[in-house]
């Protein structure tokens, strides 16, 4: 690995733990805008990056609070890698609104479902608006900047590492 490549990891991770930062308003502390980084990072870096950047973006949103689910945040973090691995491959084919749709629905509703069974219905209810919101508006900002920024890396050499 580069030390360009190395370089645009540790920013892509910091800007997870900047957007780690804005919280929003859940059952769960760890719910943050901590995710489009990893998505915009799938789409510029690849989404085998992508992935490793979703997994320490959730694991430090998680510990800037506490780890409120003890070890199961490592599952979300793979849970985390494993969708925006899948929107990479999406959107690298062309399929943008697919990638998007599959984003939204697979961390706002199917990402939260083991927890139905482990904590309850209750967790489970509770956790899921808040949810959605986040991975819509994690979805939107990536989805708004990645056009922009591909420019920016291609005119800067960077789009190639």
């Amino acid at each position: 690995m580069s030390g360009k490549r190395a370089s645009l990891l540790a920013m892509f991770i910091a800007l997870s733990v900047v957007g780690a930062i804005f919280k929003m308003p859940s059952a769960v502390g760890s719910i943050a805008l901590d995710a489009f980084p990893a998505l915009i990072a799938a789409v510029l870096l690849g989404k085998r990056s992508g992935a490793l950047i979703a997994s320490f973006g959730h694991l430090l949103s998680a510990l800037i609070v506490g780890f409120p689910l003890g070890p199961m945040h490592v599952f979300i973090a793979a849970e985390m890698a494993a969708l925006v691995w899948l929107f990479g491959k999406l959107y690298e084919a062309k399929k943008t609104k697919w990638a998007s749709a599959t984003f939204a629905v697979g961390n706002g509703l199917v990402a939260p479902l083991p927890f139905l069974f482990l904590i309850g219905t209750g967790f489970y209810v509770a956790v899921v608006p808040s949810l959605l919101i986040a991975s819509v508006l994690n979805l939107a900002l990536a989805l708004i900047l990645i056009p922009r920024l591909v420019t920016v890396f291609e005119k800067s050499g960077l789009a190639s590492l």
